[in-house]
């Protein structure tokens, strides 16, 4: 089921200074991380993902993941302390065509003299709102017995 992202993680999407890390695993279940500055938002809320590289690590576990239908995550850290996890589901692969040849001419106007590989789609599944504050006040509605005994002290 495709989750609809918010206000602020389009915001976080759209900001070039945020930092996008995506994750993405091997045949093994090894994890592998990457800082994507390229991954943006389309308009049908699908995460992009602008792959330069052929052969790289992250294209051949995209690969994998769309042929099997595994997860990859995507986390965006944006200014002070807000953060958001996104896990989700590559849907499609442009290689060519209309799509492809868009990013392929922005990427080119970006970067300069590059390649692209692929133009990855992913399907958001689900969006966590990893913010130390509001991951705190989660834990503590749901364990509230959870606390380190020299909290419950008092001089």
């Amino acid at each position: 089921m495709a989750e609809q992202l918010n206000g602020e993680v389009t915001r976080l999407l759209q900001d070039e200074s945020t930092v996008k890390v995506l994750t993405t695993v091997d045949e093994h279940g090894a994890p592998h991380s990457v800082v994507k500055g390229s991954l943006t938002l389309d308009d049908d809320g699908n995460l992009i993902v602008l792959e330069l590289l052929e052969s790289s690590r992250t294209n051949r576990n995209l690969v994998r993941s769309i042929w099997y239908d595994r997860k990859v995550s995507v986390l965006l850290k944006g200014t002070g302390t807000v953060s958001y996890q996104i896990k989700g589901v590559p849907v499609k692969a442009h290689v060519a065509g209309p799509v492809f040849q868009k990013h392929y001419v922005a990427i080119r106007k970006r970067l300069g003299d590059v390649d692209l590989s692929t133009v990855w789609v992913i399907k958001p599944e689900e969006v966590i709102n990893e913010s130390p504050s509001v991951r705190r006040d989660e834990e503590q509605a749901k364990h509230p017995v959870f606390i380190h005994l020299d909290r419950l002290v008092r001089d």
